[in-house]
């Protein structure tokens, strides 16, 4: 993580599978469920989808830019959070360089602040699941 813009945060991470893998693991939602989150995922722009956050309920999101195997943009609990998260995929070597922004939280808010401080510590560890479940799951 970075501190470029305190209510930014930045991760990412090699992912040793091409970026078509890497892609349907962040839009498939069966694969997305075993690295993240269970939830409707679809690379579809103006599609609404809600994520099962365990402890955390039910986060709506919907998809707001999509640029296959590039780019997958989506607001994240609006009307609660109201960040935006976006994936970007970067080919390098035979694998991806994923890269992940989740913006837009008000730290000025308990909330927010909570979040952002949460959810700083909890990305990379999430990143590093998505590999082990393309392994356990490549077709």
């Amino acid at each position: 993580m970075t501190s470029a813009d305190p209510a930014v945060i930045h991760c990412d991470q090699f992912i040793a599978h091409p970026p078509a893998a890497v892609w349907r693991a962040l839009t498939d939602p069966e694969l997305h469920a075993r690295w993240w989150a269970a939830g409707d995922v679809r690379p579809v722009v103006g599609h609404r989808f809600t994520l099962d956050m365990g402890p955390w309920g039910h986060q709506g999101c919907e998809v707001l830019a999509v640029e296959p195997e590039r780019l997958l943009r989506y607001s994240f609990a609006p009307g609660s959070l109201d960040t935006t998260v976006t994936w970007r995929l970067h080919p390098e070597g035979t694998g991806t360089r994923l890269f992940l922004e989740h913006a837009g939280f008000d730290v000025d808010s308990p909330l927010g602040k909570a979040a952002f401080h949460g959810m700083g510590d909890g990305w990379p560890d999430i990143l590093l699941r998505i590999e082990p479940a393309l392994a356990g799951g490549d077709r």
